[in-house]
């Protein structure tokens, strides 16, 4: 399920407590509605409120860092790209074999792009793990004369290794992270407070636009979080552009 339609869902939740509130209120006794148990309503939802707002902004946080940790591992990717290119052009004419896998690797992934429709289509975040292998075996074969050959191939083999492990993090990162019961135990936690707050609220247009952009805010903050937990699909999704940039640096 898309974050769209979980977010959807969500705020017909919460407007849906809103609507409950209203309800309640009208068949409730007066007696309900005393100075005294509306204190003590308020009391109530304000610590329902202050432990939701304070896992909300733990999940934020917690979502934002592994968007920023997955930006990071592209950007490092396709600085090391560059890199490996530049080794392997310095090592000499040898490395033409390697060169055209490496560029047909990064073409592969700046094609397809860092986006990914779902979870299960995650294996298509790199180019395939047997272009790869095949590129590391490559630089493997190569047989060098001197010593400084020697040292460029060692380079090349650590970086290709380094673009290995980078490949496989973001595989990993592609799968979501944000737990489904806790999701669900923040959204019980609003319809809860939305309710209590409609029922004390006053009977006018203001108080129930207030309670309905509220809610409109609490949804649109699991929306965040939800496509900052999904880095490589969505509306938030980590861009290409510096893959596709270093197509542009790739053989010269």
């Amino acid at each position: 399920m898309n974050t769209e339609i979980i977010s959807l869902i969500i705020l017909g939740c919460v407007i849906g407590a809103v609507l409950l509130g209203s309800v309640l209120r009208r068949i409730l006794p007066e007696d309900h509605f005393s100075a005294d148990t509306k204190e003590t309503v308020k009391l109530a939802m304000g610590l329902l409120a202050t432990m939701a707002a304070l896992l909300l902004g733990l999940l934020v946080a917690s979502a934002k860092g592994s968007h920023d940790n997955a930006r990071s591992e592209v950007i490092q990717m396709a600085a090391k790209v560059v890199f490996l290119d530049r080794v392997l052009s310095g090592y000499g004419p040898e490395t033409a074999e390697a060169r055209a896998l490496l560029r047909n690797a990064v073409e592969q992934l700046a094609h397809q792009g860092t986006q990914l429709p779902n979870v299960n289509a995650r294996v298509n975040l790199a180019p395939d793990p047997q272009a790869g292998n095949a590129l590391y075996l490559t630089i493997q074969q190569l047989t060098p004369r001197d010593e400084m050959q020697r040292n460029l191939k060692a380079q090349a083999t650590t970086l290709a290794l380094e673009l290995g492990q980078h490949r496989t993090l973001l595989m990993a990162q592609s799968i979501p992270s944000i737990s489904m019961p806790l999701l669900v135990v923040v959204v019980c936690w609003l319809v809860v407070i939305f309710t209590g707050f409609s029922v004390i609220a006053p009977r006018n247009a203001t108080a129930r636009a207030a309670l309905m952009v509220s809610a409109l805010s609490a949804a649109a903050a699991i929306f965040l979080i939800l496509e900052l937990d999904r880095p490589f699909s969505g509306l938030l999704r980590i861009s290409n552009e510096p893959v596709i940039n270093v197509l542009g640096r790739l053989g010269k």
